[in-house]
């Protein structure tokens, strides 16, 4: 199932009316299954979309995934850090580059 908190949220926000778009991150090269950017979790996106009859988007974050994310991680572990990935994924690519490209998609 595609993220539950942002099926329901894009179910809510399209019963009000709302303008509601799917983004799927691409973030890595293979796939991970199991993690947020496998290609069942994109699957899953996708048929939620077309279930809400909304479009979906699957954009390319690869580069940024890797500047952002697993430079910092490698960095902190080389620094005997446990890092979190996610709260950098949620800093530069959901609420940075995606939240920027979904902007230029609404124009």
């Amino acid at each position: 199932m595609a993220g539950v908190d942002s099926s329901v949220s894009a179910i809510l926000l399209k019963e009000q009316g709302y303008e509601v778009i799917g983004i799927t991150m691409k973030l890595w090269e293979g796939e991970l299954e199991g993690s947020c950017c496998s290609l069942s979790s994109s699957l899953d996106a996708k048929r939620v979309c077309d279930y809400l009859e909304i479009p979906h988007y699957t954009l390319n974050f690869k580069e940024e995934f890797n500047k952002y994310v697993i430079k910092d991680f490698i960095e902190c572990y080389k620094n005997c850090k446990t890092p979190n990935p996610c709260i950098e994924c949620n800093k530069y690519l959901k609420f940075g580059s995606m939240y920027k490209k979904a902007q230029e998609l609404r124009m």
